[in-house]
């Protein structure tokens, strides 16, 4: 078997179709629409009688579009808030439960469970949470004391795109607490057992073993977490619309309106090949900040 598989022809012959299929709806469709991006092209004509504008239509992304603009702010405020609030109480949560708790697994299943309910419908809910007339924080307040309080969250261009990036950070705060927990549950006891003898329990063993490890997993979750927030679109269309006010725009959304209703393949194409370099020179630049981290890992 060992000979087989050492066989660059067999290597070949398995990887070639996946490669073959990466290439086919990735790559190509990628270079494509770099192609596009570089026209003024409405998708109806062939690209060949489309006028060639260069690097026109990145300029106007930066220049000509204000909601764009708005829509890489929003953006910000999702990684900001997935790396630095959604990660944390992730690990907070797998922490506790790696440790051992009565009902483990049964808490391990409740908090994964909004990852797999559908973003439209976690959109719905958070709706009718932050809802001026029926919404339950209205409610909360005016149950606290103040009985004439009316606040339309989803309205107000200073609250809208927080309340959405709340429900979305919400969402996804099992899927990566599932991710470290199955990190730390990976991590040898044998270190844990040589910090208890050496008195480093609870908070020291978790700064100084625990949070190390596991610097691969966080990597991990942090592009996730980046490349998603990147993504963004049902929940945003659940929860405020596809064009209440420019303040909730995000780019995919744009990009669905630019592509399939104004015909803009071109103006589209160019932010959605902008979008890709963007996502990867965050992989890039997040591989770079957790090599040093990682390399001390891998020598535990």
């Amino acid at each position: 078997m060992n000979k087989l598989l050492s066989n660059k022809w067999v290597i070949t012959a398995f990887v070639l179709p996946t490669l073959l299929f990466f290439l086919g709806i990735v790559i190509v469709p990628l270079f494509i629409t770099g192609y596009y991006s570089l026209f003024n092209y409405n998708g109806l004509i062939n690209i060949a009688d489309a006028e060639f504008v260069g690097a026109g239509n990145y300029i106007k992304l930066f220049t000509g579009d204000s909601v764009f603009l708005v829509s890489l702010k929003n953006t910000a405020i999702l990684i900001i808030g997935s790396v630095f609030v959604q990660i944390p109480l992730a690990f907070l949560l797998a922490n506790r439960l790696a440790k051992g708790i009565p009902g483990e697994k049964a808490f391990r299943t409740i908090f994964f469970i909004p990852v797999v309910i559908a973003a439209t419908i976690i959109g719905k809910l958070f709706y009718y949470i932050f809802s001026a007339d029926i919404g339950m924080v209205n409610a909360i307040v005016r149950a606290l004391g103040v009985p004439d309080f009316y606040f339309n969250w989803l309205t107000n261009p200073a609250t809208a795109f927080l309340c959405v990036a709340f429900a979305a950070i919400w969402q996804y705060i099992g899927y990566h607490m599932i991710i470290l927990y199955a990190g730390i549950k990976s991590i040898s006891a044998d270190y844990f057992e040589a910090a208890v003898i050496d008195g480093a329990t609870g908070a020291k063993a978790t700064r100084h073993i625990t949070i190390p490890l596991l610097a691969p997993v966080v990597k991990t979750c942090v592009v996730l977490a980046t490349v998603g927030s990147v993504k963004t679109y049902d929940i945003v269309v659940s929860m405020v619309g596809s064009g209440s006010h420019s303040g909730t725009q995000v780019p995919a959304i744009l990009l669905w309106r630019n592509l399939f209703k104004g015909r803009l393949v071109g103006y589209g194409s160019a932010q959605a090949f902008f979008l890709v370099v963007v996502c990867l020179l965050l992989s890039y630049l997040i591989a770079r900040l957790f090599k040093k981290s990682e390399e001390n890992a891998s020598q535990y």
